[in-house]
């Protein structure tokens, strides 16, 4: 079913008294979806902007400004809305401030000729301490960006007061031909992207087809009637085609150099990991390698006195489909651990 609210706001926004990236990107924020109306609660954020060499991090930061707040971190070519549902239903003595991580939502992407690596992600974290001055950082972290906490608590577990991370354990363990040819893959792709990227505006679609999009591309794991949340960050105003959108992150994304390890070196690096932390696994998504590589890792985790593990049902991006079903346990976490 088409959404009659969807189409109008496409013929509006043909209009050029309304053609301003700022509308565009507040109307965005309230559409529909294509299916029926969903209750969300909604919370005031500004809009903050962090300097880092390249240029600048964006994000989202709820709530009082007064006490260091709690870091969210999103997932792989997600963006900061990934925490719009979560977050008002957050603790409120506490901010939480969303970012997006370099190449996603507003932030800048990384220069030409330079690729992502997943570590720079866990350096980057360095440069937000630094910035806001914080000897301490509280984190919330989703996937890949779970993945980039566990590194981070285990390097540096004495500047971390509290670490939640949400469906992505630890670094995928890789067999040496797995790692050769993730290697070979990503340098024979990089150049076709940064060709691509200098080359032409990326395919534009209308409201509807966005939808559909992102929700097959997250293997369904982003309900239709949450997309909304990720796309306004996701996607700009075509020049081609100013009734449509086109999906703004960087490409070069799709060929990030994540962690290459075999299984010793994540065994490792949570033997190091002391800091209070939670993990909580989504029922319904893969482990992406073989189970026994997790169960590993988490036997080593619950020797740590202040780990706390829990399974929910949902998919992969439960926290933002389903928040009401994480938020109590991860609630109970802050309190015991930031109370203040």
């Amino acid at each position: 079913m088409v959404s009659s609210l969807g189409t109008n706001v496409f013929k509006m926004l043909r209009r050029p008294q309304f053609m301003g990236t700022t509308f565009i990107k507040r109307y965005i924020s309230s559409a529909p979806t294509t299916l029926k109306d969903t209750n969300y609660i909604t919370k005031h954020f500004e809009e903050i902007s962090i300097p880092v060499p390249w240029g600048h991090l964006k994000g989202k930061w709820f709530g009082t400004k007064n006490v260091r707040p709690i870091l969210g971190l999103h997932g792989w070519q997600d963006n900061a809305g990934t925490y719009d549902t979560l977050a008002p239903l957050l603790p409120n003595h506490l901010g939480f401030l969303s970012i997006d991580l370099p190449g996603h939502g507003h932030s800048s992407w990384l220069p030409m000729g330079i690729s992502y690596h997943s570590i720079d992600y866990v350096s980057l974290l360095l440069r937000v301490m630094d910035y806001f001055q914080w000897d301490k950082i509280s984190m919330i972290c989703h996937s890949m960006s779970s993945i980039n906490g566990f590194i981070f608590s285990a390097l540096f577990p004495e500047k971390v007061d509290m670490m939640v991370g949400l469906d992505g354990l630890k670094p995928l363990a890789r067999t040496s031909e797995r790692i050769v040819d993730n290697y070979k893959s990503c340098m024979n792709s990089i150049i076709l992207q940064e060709n691509r990227i200098n080359s032409s505006e990326p395919p534009s679609y209308d409201w509807d087809e966005l939808v559909e999009r992102l929700y097959n591309g997250s293997n369904k794991s982003v309900e239709r009637e949450t997309c909304k949340f990720l796309l306004e960050r996701a996607v700009r105003p075509s020049k081609n085609n100013p009734q449509k959108y086109y999906f703004a992150r960087d490409s070069r994304l799709k060929t990030t150099y994540f962690y290459s390890f075999g299984e010793e070196v994540p065994l490792r690096l949570a033997r190091n990991i002391n800091c209070p932390y939670m993990f909580i696994k989504a029922s319904q998504s893969p482990y992406f390698e073989p189970r026994q590589h997790f169960e590993n890792t988490l036997e080593i985790m619950k020797q740590n006195p202040h780990f706390e593990f829990y399974e929910v049902e949902g998919s992969h991006h439960v926290h933002l489909n389903n928040p009401n079903k994480i938020a109590p346990m991860i609630n109970s976490f802050i309190h015991k651990w930031r109370s203040s």
